[in-house]
């Protein structure tokens, strides 16, 4: 029997930033000077004022289990390059900005010298002005030639909300320039009528990488007068191009040089990144150049007050008689109602689309029981809404009328809400990184302010109030992409032939595995090899081989049956497990019912009802092992990496009471099966190390089962990845190994180096897996250290005693970590005020690891080995419309399971694809519920 576990939907994206530097400083600009201190909050309340009456009463009190102080900083300004336009700098004068931060002086003095840079600095650091001097100025000279187009350039963003908030800030800050800079935006929003004055006049369009994969590249012809005159791309927010998202954005972009290069140009390119380790590496391998560093922050900084949050016991006991935590759902809830009755303005961060709905809508309902006035001022905000809801939301915010929002990770990026007093974070967002972008929100301007981190009950969560200095002590991690993954590659192989033919000189820029690919895709019938190169022969668009945000195929829309409207969408690759037939679909505060799910048409039904009930998919899960690529001894067992193949099927769904999570009833389902081929780590053990650890073949598999359901979900602190980007398999004697196997694979096709990095720090990883088991005061196991809710095995069998001396005997054993260690990083000096201890921060003593690298392979000619080039989609068939088809970027997959808040919460859709799908479960980091892509 296997114990199985695999996200809900696979595709990357959103990584993000900290609050102080982690990296290595570079030299600061010329002419650098102390700014004054950072300016007085005025009348607005202090962070910890807002905390104290947030925690008045007892019961509150004991709930943080850690606050951290960081106090203000003061700026240096420098000059800018004298070589920017007086007119610009005028512009950015009459913005109320004197002179230049020393950071955004160097990284312009860069871009002016046709360096590519990256600008790695924190939150409200104004990395926009950074790039934006530069490029504004180069524009303007460009508006001088004959046809006043003789410079442009092109901005990249993860998400459209970004990009419609940094026209927004474009058109102000350039408005004394008059119409000298036109910027404007083409995405899927886009008006058709629009496009074409986008692409005869637009000096700056701003887009998203969707829309320059599958819209302006195929269509280059189109766009030879703006591409002829490209200078700079600038790529923001890149920090979460990473995994597979990161993969597939690095091959575009090198399709985008390779067509500038046709019509003579080489733009530099700018890049705005959240603090990261070694960001100019993380920058290079996702252009293909070399990038310089600038990540010395000379910005000021407002003090943070940083609380970790514990829900308290309930008195219900869930699955096996396991305590149960307050859900963070409801946690969050409270204080957000709390903090919008302060008028204290608050931006909630959920994992999923339904918990941002279900917290807004709780905080509504408190709300008006005060005040129906104050109750319309908190919103929800999320993926999957029409376009002109977010747009409204976005407006709503930035001018003050909303006070409190309930907000998936589109907000996490670089939209404007200046002015925010607080941010609430429900349930660890999945990396540092992401977790000091989100703390960063708030306190603009030099102001104060306050983050609380209210923890979900799994292991993760509890292990991290509990040992802050996993937190405050550890370096922001690396970004991990792979553009030499065969399954990303091939496509973009196949989409740059149809664009311009593809010859011998081009696959240097695709990188070493170009070349082995080709004689497959020729094989494949996708390309054919003639006299000028490799051409792409096929009628159908070459550029829907690669869907980027990893969904896997169509979206499915979401339609209310009575009327025939359209709610939103979801990713076909969730819609297994969220809109399911009789799945609970919430959307805006309302709640539906799934009629129906047709696959074939990518529609799912839905009807308004009140059930009282959440559902939740479940699912079975297979692995074999195609390949072993790396292993090593652990004593009698072995520690390995490879390439596996898992198959995945939803086969049911539980209906769960509200509150107390009691299941009412399972109904079965019919859909079909998942295959995905990826990358794995696993470990063995034999019969003598059972033996010493006293473990029966009676407790076998459910030592196994907790110590997959640990090591999952603890693997991000280790990894940059989600919990969602995983899954993993325990099966108690594997065909293949044949011996008692764990594994831990990636969620995505061909890998995504989140295994690799569990390989490389298993050692450290397993032995905080073990630490978080055998410190949880649970009798038999609970969802903060061993249970899953939504296990796809009912988390039976489970043994917590058999796990935690399964580890010790082999971690006992364990040789040092197998690659190369990187040396732990400091955080900045100045932190003070650690709850109950000294000012002093220590060193890290958990060494991260290097930033996980897999050898390219190109794909063999083994069928169990190779990814055979990508099949076209169905719908590839019919001739596309619209040249430019605009993708939406925003759209989301599912999520299966909102976590620990089931217990609670309706089931519903997952966060934006702008960001990485929501975690399926909080006690395995990625559940058994989950998408499985179909093979190559």
């Amino acid at each position: 029997m296997a114990f199985n576990h695999l996200p809900a939907a696979m595709h990357d994206a959103l990584g993000a930033l900290s609050v102080t530097p982690v990296t290595h400083s570079v030299p600061m600009a010329k002419n650098h000077r102390t700014a004054r201190p950072a300016g007085d909050t005025g009348s607005r309340p202090s962070p910890h004022r807002i905390l104290e009456r947030l925690t008045s009463g007892e019961s509150r009190a004991a709930r943080i289990t850690h606050m951290e102080h960081m106090p203000a900083r003061t700026g240096r300004h420098a000059v800018w390059p004298d070589r920017i336009r007086s007119e610009v700098i005028a512009a950015i004068q009459e913005a109320g900005i004197d002179h230049p931060w020393a950071h955004q002086a160097e990284a312009a003095e860069h871009a002016l010298d046709g360096e590519s840079v990256v600008i790695a600095t924190g939150t409200a650091s104004g990395k926009s002005l950074a790039y934006l001097a530069p490029v504004l100025s180069t524009l303007l000279d460009g508006a001088e030639a004959a046809n006043g187009r003789g410079a442009t350039a092109l901005y990249l963003s993860p998400t459209k909300a970004l990009a419609a908030d940094q026209r927004r800030a474009v058109r102000e800050l350039a408005a004394p320039l008059g119409n000298r800079i036109r910027p404007a935006v083409y995405d899927g929003d886009t008006p058709v009528e629009e496009r074409e004055w986008v692409r005869q006049y637009a000096n700056y369009v701003l887009t998203n990488p969707d829309m320059l994969h599958r819209g302006i590249l195929p269509a280059h012809p189109r766009w030879s007068s703006f591409l002829r005159s490209l200078r700079y791309v600038v790529i923001d927010e890149c920090h979460t191009y990473r995994g597979v998202f990161g993969s597939h954005v690095a091959q575009v972009l090198r399709r985008l040089r390779r067509v500038c290069a046709r019509y003579g140009s080489d733009p530099v390119f700018l890049l705005a990144s959240a603090t990261s380790a070694d960001p100019a590496r993380a920058a290079g391998r996702l252009t293909g150049l070399p990038v310089t560093e600038v990540s010395d922050d000379a910005s000021p900084r407002g003090e943070l007050v940083f609380a970790l949050w514990e829900p308290p016991l309930t008195e219900l006991h869930g699955e096996r008689g396991a305590p149960v935590r307050r859900t963070a759902t409801a946690e969050t809830a409270d204080l957000l109602t709390d903090l919008t009755r302060q008028g204290v303005r608050t931006v909630a961060f959920v994992r999923s689309r339904r918990g941002a709905e279900l917290i807004s809508v709780i905080a509504q309902e408190r709300l008006a029981e005060y005040d129906r006035k104050l109750a319309r001022r908190v919103a929800a905000y999320r993926g999957g809404y029409l376009p002109e809801e977010r747009r409204a939301l976005e407006r709503a915010l930035h001018s003050g009328e909303l006070l409190g929002l309930a907000a998936t990770t589109a907000l996490e990026l670089g939209v404007d809400v200046s002015g925010l007093d607080a941010v609430l974070i429900a349930g660890y967002p999945g990396t540092r990184a992401s977790l000091w972008q989100q703390a960063g929100r708030a306190g603009r301007s030099g102001e104060g302010a306050l983050a609380v981190l209210i923890a979900r009950d799994d292991p993760l969560d509890t292990f991290l109030v509990h040992h802050p200095e996993a937190i405050f002590d550890q370096p922001v991690e690396s970004t991990v992409l792979d553009p030499d993954n065969p399954y990303v590659l091939a496509p973009h192989l196949c989409a740059a032939a149809s664009e311009l033919p593809l010859t011998e000189t081009d696959l240097a820029l695709f990188g070493p595995a170009a070349p082995g690919l080709m004689p497959q895709l020729e094989g494949a019938g996708l390309l054919r090899r003639r006299a000028g190169g490799w051409y792409w022969t096929r009628r159908e668009r070459a550029a829907d081989l690669a869907d980027i945000r990893g969904g896997g195929g169509s979206p499915v829309r979401i339609v209310e049956e009575g009327t025939g409207r359209l709610l939103g969408t979801v990713d076909e690759a969730a819609s297994h497990t969220a809109v399911h037939q009789g799945a609970v679909h919430l959307h805006q505060g309302r709640t539906y019912l799934v009629r129906k799910l047709d696959l074939e048409d990518s529609v799912a039904l839905v009807e308004e009802a009140v059930p009282p009930y959440s559902t939740v998919a479940r699912d079975t899960t297979s692995i074999r092992v195609l390949e072993t690529d790396t292993e090593i001894p652990w004593g009698a067992g072995r520690l390995c990496y490879g390439s596996v193949e898992v198959t995945n099927q939803v086969v049911s769904f539980l209906r769960r009471r509200l509150i107390t999570g009691e299941v009412l009833g399972e109904t079965k389902l019919d859909l079909p099966p998942r295959t995905l081929r990826t990358r794995a780590v696993w470990w063995t053990v034999t019969e003598d190390q059972l033996d010493a650890a006293r473990i029966t073949p009676e407790i076998l598999g459910g030592a196994l089962h907790a110590a997959e359901h640990a090591s999952i979900g603890m693997l991000p602190l280790f990894a940059t990845c989600d919990r969602w980007d995983i899954g993993g398999v325990s099966v108690p004697l594997h065909p293949d190994t044949l011996l008692p196997t764990v594994f831990v694979y990636d969620g995505h096709p061909g890998g995504a180096g989140f295994a690799e990095r569990a390989f490389h720090t298993a050692r450290a990883w397993l032995t905080a897996t073990r630490e978080a088991i055998a410190s949880c005061e649970c009798e038999a196991g609970c969802p903060s250290c061993i249970q899953s809710p939504k296990c796809g095995n009912g988390n039976d069998p489970l043994h917590k005693r058999g796990a935690v001396r399964l580890l010790t005997e082999l971690l006992r054993q364990a040789p040092r970590e197998p690659g190369p260690e990187a040396a732990p990083q400091a955080r900045e000096a100045g932190r003070t005020g650690r709850t109950g201890q000294s000012g002093q921060s220590g060193q890290s003593q958990q060494d991260p690891g290097p930033e996980p690298t897999r050898a390219p392979q190109a794909p063999g000619p083994e069928a169990d080995r190779a990814p055979q080039a990508p099949a076209p989609a169905p719908e590839m068939d019919q001739a596309p419309q619209d040249p430019d088809p605009g993708p939406d970027p925003d759209r989301a997959p599912q999520n299966p399971d909102p976590g620990p808040e089931a217990n609670q919460a309706l089931q519903g859709p997952a966060p934006e694809a702008d960001r990485a799908p929501q975690d399926p479960e909080p006690g395995r980091a990625g559940g058994s519920g989950g998408r499985v892509p179909p093979g190559p």
